[in-house]
């Protein structure tokens, strides 16, 4: 009797291990096949939609003739732009200045703007070889000449317009460099540090003053990237372009380097930027009535003469009479 319980037993351990092992190959398998399913959808979309982007390409060439064209020129701005960033003479690097004191951070600002100066003076001497002939029957070397012009003026029209991009942005950083200080000298008493003070000013001039903001914004960027404060304010200076800035920063570093307090350096600053912000403010009150002379003389006067000497000479024409 024992023997015939322990063989049935043994049987019933055996047929669930079996059925174990069928679960588990189940398993298995319906994974497999699952994913060699999934597999196969998945190619099988990817080629269909590939014949559908071949025919839609052939269907519409002015889209391929687009996207060619956009590839084209990013080639060429990457060639350009790898081309200059070797180069390290010295015209490159103030260049690179000038852009920057322009706002253009893009590393490929260099490359613009050599593709806009030879595409602007190739297109606009072509335009002017092309469009000449029609207003004017000359041929001869007045239509040369304002070829040459139109190419000329093409190639320095980059150049003139990051000169006036500086100047403008100089005006805004002029104009918000007292109220910078002011700031700047508010946090300072309140006790935070130079790094702080940076960030709460530059958050609280972002809607007045965008350029300026953005400025602090990196040098702040500097700092937490571990650039010293004298070299980020040095940068600061350089990429505003302004004497202030540049004293502005000297006298950080030098209460620095001797140890002094920076509020009362920073205090003392601020004062002699609201006098100055004053002077200039004065200056032109004063150039004023110099600089309508020559508005009044030429829209006002004639007109009072008119009113004043037209009826004398009414009389005197009708004396004659």
């Amino acid at each position: 009797m024992d023997t015939i319980l322990s063989v049935f037993g043994n049987t019933l351990r055996d047929s669930n291990s079996v059925i174990m092992a069928l679960l588990v190959f189940l398993a298995t398998g319906t994974l497999a096949f699952s994913l060699m399913a999934f597999v196969r959808v998945r190619g099988a979309v990817k080629r269909r939609t590939s014949r559908i982007t071949e025919d839609e390409e052939k269907a519409k060439p002015g889209r391929a003739l687009r996207y060619s064209s956009l590839k084209a020129v990013a080639n060429l701005i990457e060639y350009t732009t790898k081309h200059y960033s070797e180069t390290d003479d010295g015209n490159m690097k103030v260049l690179r200045q000038r852009l920057i004191q322009a706002g253009i951070f893009d590393a490929r600002g260099v490359a613009f703007f050599f593709i806009a100066r030879t595409a602007l003076a190739i297109g606009l001497a072509a335009a002017l070889f092309l469009l000449l002939p029609m207003v004017t029957s000359n041929s001869g070397s007045f239509f040369w000449l304002m070829v040459i012009v139109g190419g000329i003026a093409g190639y320095v029209g980059p150049s003139m317009y990051i000169d006036r991009r500086i100047a403008a942005r100089k005006v805004e950083h002029r104009s918000g460099f007292p109220d910078f200080m002011d700031l700047l000298v508010v946090c300072a008493d309140s006790g935070l540090s130079m790094e702080a003070s940076l960030d709460r000013v530059g958050r609280e001039l972002g809607d007045t003053y965008p350029s300026l903001t953005a400025n602090i914004y990196m040098t702040n960027l500097e700092i937490r990237a571990g650039r010293s404060l004298k070299d980020a304010l040095e940068r600061f200076a350089d990429r505003l372009a302004l004497e202030e800035a540049r004293s502005f920063a000297t006298l950080i570093n030098q209460s620095i380097d001797l140890g002094s307090s920076i509020t009362d350096a920073l205090r003392v600053y601020s004062d002699d930027m609201r006098h100055q912000r004053l002077s200039r403010a004065e200056e032109k009150a004063y150039a004023l009535p110099a600089k309508l002379a020559l508005p009044m003389m030429v829209c006002i006067f004639p007109v009072i003469f008119v009113v004043i000497l037209l009826p004398v000479f009414i009389r005197v024409h009708n004396m004659n009479f």
